[in-house]
């Protein structure tokens, strides 16, 4: 056990360590991704129950469902339908599903599970919800799963969407 204080303090002087506050991120934590069109989309960290990369193989397709969803997978022992985002929300291009790895977000919620396949992750963002808009520029078949939109500072033209998971989970379009 070293005993000496002048190996903490060198040679008499005082380390006075200036504490500095920790800075708190405005907002709140939201992981930003894309749909195969290039649009940015984001949900809130707290509605992803979990994010996976599955092989196309591990994707079980399922006969006779709905053409929105490409099948199951087995996510920690519970099968989970998995749904092409873009397709879902009316986007203009297809998900390529012929790759080694699709990313999928597992949203949840009241114990129900869906796995939202997407063309590529983006990075997590705190993401100030008092600088949220109404979406604008939206076409309608994604209005209604849309809460809220932040525009870009810099090109206003550049914008992200914030998806209502629950909106999503509970939408009819599912039997379709």
């Amino acid at each position: 056990m070293v005993t000496n204080p002048d190996i903490f303090l060198g040679d008499g002087q005082d380390l006075s360590l200036e504490l500095q506050p920790l800075e708190n991120p405005e907002g709140e934590l939201h992981l930003r991704f894309y749909l195969a069109s290039g649009k940015e989309f984001a949900l809130p960290a707290t509605e992803i129950a979990e994010v996976t990369q599955q092989t196309p193989d591990e994707i079980a397709p399922i006969p006779n469902a709905s053409p929105l969803l490409l099948g199951t997978i087995n996510l920690r022992g519970k099968i989970v339908w998995v749904a092409d985002l873009g397709q879902f929300l009316g986007d203009s291009n297809s998900l390529n599903t012929d790759r080694p790895n699709i990313p999928v977000i597992a949203i949840e919620n009241q114990d129900q599970v869906l796995g939202l396949a997407i063309e590529r992750l983006g990075d997590m963002d705190w993401l100030d919800l008092e600088n949220l808009e109404i979406a604008s520029d939206v076409p309608d078949s994604m209005s209604p799963f849309i809460a809220g939109q932040w525009k870009s500072p810099e090109d206003q033209q550049a914008s992200l969407n914030l998806l209502d998971s629950i909106k999503l989970l509970r939408s009819a379009r599912w039997g379709a």
